[in-house]
């Protein structure tokens, strides 16, 4: 209450908006000039990454980070100002990530192609290359990103690669052509010496096929099978170079007997010469050497009308020996009948069955002997041993001899041979220890040998008993670690099947004793499980026992605990119920949402379901949950969209007020602001929330604008109050001046012309303007014969005028000069006192000038000096 009587200094309130709006614009203007620097210096760092750096982190504009940031490449600076602006600038933070993931991924995608490089070398390297491991390193290298040089790179080791690959076609290509060619040359009909020459060529060729760089590529089964086929097409030849032989013998005889003279040649010599000699193949030669034969035989004399003697030579077709053992009969006794012998009776006659089936079983001889079967042969010969068939002919007789003659001979080149084999089969054995094989290969190896051992005892009889021992004890050396080996899987196998057994009883154990911590039940039942599939090998038939026994006693335990699952399963339904049934734009949603999942976590750990159910069940649920986030994601882009339509009209309201002139007189002026502010305020409540990132910058953008819009609006009026104030202080001194006159009993004094001085200043407001021109009128109205009486009043009034302008300089806190201490201070007391009676406030400042003003009173150059010393602490700021 009493503030007014040790009041210093006067309300400034309408002078503070004013100094914020010049400081506000100052620092606006500061702002943009560092802006506008350090945009010029991010535009001339063309490169310099360190400049660049130094630049991001200590500018305070987003937009001149940003484009410093366009300078940034290497990595310990990508990481440097990425940990600076982490959370200060996610703008220049992105760009940062987004260049350091860049830079991993080619650092990774570089080591995928050099492991590609290196992997492609090793190949390179490697002796045995297969076209999948090439079509590997093609796939692995079509889903990496490498870099030039190292495309480049690998480009060269792929090519070396391919010529590899092809290399290897080639070979294999050719080898395939060979051997079809070494086959074909086994039943080729071509003469011996291009026979030859073609097999001295396929040997050379399998001599380099060896020694080619790529043979370890080419399939096991091939170069072997081309080399049986060489020494199968060596066997052909060589059984073509006899038959050859066989046709010029042939050839030669028939040569001889023809320059013979024919009534030195007996038939029964000639046939029989003619079976001695080598047998050929049936074919259109031997047909022809046949028929020439014959022909021979047909112009002998003794045989030259006995038709049945035609065909009796031995051909090397079995139907032709047929033939001629026929003849050979037929010929004995026409040589009987010549001679004058008598034919023999019945008694000495062989049965024609007998004979028939003699001769069959000796055709069936010679055809197993010509096939190369000794077993069937022998057995044959067995049984015409056993069987004689009467009394054989000449003929006959030499043709079995002949044909035991070569079964003989062919039995004990077999017998060699036989012997020979079983020499490489022990051989064989005995160096199986030393080759490190599998089990189970060695095994089949064994087994394969002593088949074989067998196969050539049908073949080429049985071997000697000292051989027989040692290959027997090769095959149980070789076999005693396949032996060992297996002894010891059935070993395994039986305590595997113990085991189980033991692994059965603790599952009855459990689900006789199973409480109802369901967890539990979950995990020994996946662990027995997992247990059970790793017990090993067991026997088949113990294998299947034990499984059904396992899974009853399993599905005993695991019965109540697959009840509480679909109780579980049922609850995890209803929570995905409950999160397909929220509604994604309530505020409580992501409350609700996580309480839920926290829900099913607690579910999971209390009772596990089975993998699959929980898979999918879990799939469901984080389905539902990320369609919740997915329709709050997309209300809170339609929200941004919406925030960021809200900032483009506040920034262009901020613009408008930015750009915004006025013209015209100052209380227009002034009206023209006051609506343009009030408009721009209804348009920024009017647009509603902006994004938060850009909430304090609009805000401060919109404040800096409204502040200059109010910055013109005070110059107008501090331009208006200052002629205001101009105004009333020419008028006052006006009034002092006309006062002074009177008060002078000046008679020079002329209405007309202190009323053109009046009329001259401008009009002030209308309290100021009514109190001064009131006072103005009543002392030109005392010109009119009124000047002693107001000159009276005027100087009456000096005193009263003294005491308010003592009493308004201690209200207004103006200092009186140390000639009114005294007064000033009975003046101070005085106040207190009337305010203490009164109980009220006193007039204001304003309305005890105003008063003051109005007061006609004649006042001395001090007094005048003390009133305007008050206007210009009251009266110029109300004024205002």
């Amino acid at each position: 209450m009493f503030d007014f009587l040790f009041k210093r200094a006067t309300d400034k309130s309408s002078a503070a908006p004013a100094v914020a709006a010049a400081e506000a614009n100052d620092a606006a203007a500061q702002s943009a000039s560092r802006r506008d620097e350090q945009a010029e210096r991010a535009r001339g760092l063309a490169g310099n990454e360190a400049a660049a750096v130094e630049l991001i982190l200590q500018s305070e504009f987003a937009g001149v980070r940003l484009a410093a940031a366009e300078h940034v490449v290497s990595q310990p600076a990508l990481e440097q100002v990425l940990q600076a602006m982490r959370n200060s600038d996610r703008r220049v933070a992105r760009l940062m990530q987004g260049r350091l993931d860049a830079i991993r991924y080619q650092l990774a995608e570089q080591q995928k192609a050099q492991v590609c490089i290196d992997s492609a070398q090793r190949m390179l390297q490697d002796e045995k290359l297969t076209p999948n491991q090439v079509a590997e390193l093609d796939r692995q290298w079509k889903i990496t990103a490498a870099a030039a040089a190292l495309a480049a790179q690998f480009d060269q080791i792929r090519a070396a690669l391919a010529l590899r690959l092809s290399a290897q076609v080639d070979l294999q290509r050719s080898v395939i052509d060979a051997l079809a060619e070494a086959r074909a040359l086994t039943a080729a009909a071509q003469g011996p010496e291009a026979a030859a020459a073609t097999l001295a060529r396929l040997l050379a060729a399998h001599t380099g096929f060896l020694a080619a760089p790529e043979h370890q590529a080419l399939p096991r089964h091939l170069l072997s099978d081309f080399a049986a086929a060489l020494e199968q097409a060596r066997g052909a030849l060589t059984q073509l170079e006899q038959h050859a032989a066989g046709f010029a013998a042939r050839a030669a005889a028939l040569a001889e007997w023809q320059a013979a003279d024919i009534a030195g040649l007996q038939g029964e010599q000639l046939k029989r010469a003619w079976q001695a000699l080598a047998k050929v193949p049936a074919g259109d030669l031997a047909s022809q050497q046949q028929a020439a034969f014959e022909a021979l035989l047909a112009t002998l004399p003794q045989i030259k009308d006995k038709p049945a003697e035609k065909g009796a030579a031995k051909s090397g077709d079995h139907h032709a020996g047929k033939h001629a053992d026929k003849a050979g009969q037929h010929g004995e006794h026409a040589a009987d009948a010549a001679a004058g012998k008598p034919r023999e009776g019945k008694a000495a006659k062989p049965s024609k069955e007998a004979d028939q089936q003699f001769l069959d079983t000796l055709d069936a001889l010679e055809t197993a002997l010509e096939q190369g079967s000794l077993h069937a042969a022998a057995e044959h010969d067995k049984w015409l041993k056993e069987h004689k068939g009467g009394r054989l002919t000449p003929a006959q007789s030499d043709r079995l001899a002949h044909v035991r003659a070569e079964l003989k001979r062919l039995g004990d080149w077999a017998r060699w041979g036989g012997n020979v084999s079983r020499e490489e089969l022990v051989k064989a054995v005995e160096e199986l220890a030393a080759q490190q094989l599998g089990m189970s290969e060695l095994a089949k190896k064994v087994g394969s040998m002593r088949e074989s051992w067998k196969a050539l005892d049908g073949v080429s009889g049985h071997a000697p008993k000292s051989l027989w021992e040692r290959f027997d004890a090769a095959c149980s050396t070789a076999y005693a670690p396949a032996a060992a080996h297996f002894k010891q899987l059935a070993e395994e196998r039986h305590h595997n099947a113990a085991k189980a057994q033991a692994l059965i009883e603790e599952v009855q154990s459990m689900a006789t004793d199973s409480a109802s911590d369901w967890k539990n039940v979950a995990a020994a039942t996946q662990r027995l499980r997992q247990v059970w599939g790793r017990l090993g090998t067991i026997d088949r038939k113990e294998k299947k026992k034990l499984d059904a026994a396992f899974e009853q006693a399993l599905s005993k335990l695991t019965a109540p605990l697959n009840e509480q699952r679909k109780v579980e399963m049922a609850r995890r339904e209803q929570l995905i119920a409950e999160v397909e049934a929220l509604h994604p734009q309530e505020r409580s949603t992501l409350d609700v949402l996580r309480h839920l999942q926290e829900r099913w976590q607690e579910q999971a750990r209390a009772l596990p379901l089975e993998r699959k159910a929980e898979q999918a069940l879990w799939q469901r649920f984080r389905a539902a949950c990320d369609a919740v986030f997915a329709k709050r994601k997309e209300s809170a882009h339609a929200a941004d969209s919406e925030r960021r339509a809200h900032l483009h009209v506040r920034a262009d309201l901020c613009a408008a007020l930015e750009a915004a002139t006025f013209s015209g007189e100052d209380k227009a002026q002034l009206a023209a602001i006051a609506k343009t502010l009030r408009d721009a305020a209804a348009g920024w409540n009017a647009a509603g929330a902006v994004p938060r990132a850009n909430e304090a910058k609009i805000t401060q953008r919109y404040q800096a604008a409204v502040a200059g819009v109010q910055a013109q609006a005070d110059t107008i009026r501090r331009r208006a109050g200052a002629a205001q104030a101009n105004a009333l202080r020419d008028k006052l001194r006006l009034c002092q001046a006309l006062e002074t006159a009177l008060g002078q009993h000046d008679d020079a004094v002329e209405a007309d012309a202190w009323q053109a001085r009046w009329k001259a200043l401008p009009a002030l407001e209308s309290d100021y303007e009514r109190a001064l021109h009131g006072r103005f009128n009543a002392a030109l109205a005392a010109l009119d014969g009124q000047r002693a009486r107001y000159a009276d009043q005027l100087e009456a009034n000096r005193g009263r005028l003294m005491d308010e302008v003592l009493r308004l300089e201690i209200v207004a806190g103006v200092d009186s000069g140390a000639e009114f201490a005294r007064e000033r201070l009975k003046m101070q007391v005085e106040v207190l006192q009337s305010s203490l009676k009164s109980g009220t406030r006193t007039a204001s400042q304003s309305a005890q000038y105003l008063q003051l003003c109005a007061m006609p009173a004649l006042a001395d150059d001090r007094t005048a000096s003390r009133i305007e010393q008050l206007f210009r602490r009251i009266g110029a700021s109300e004024a205002q």
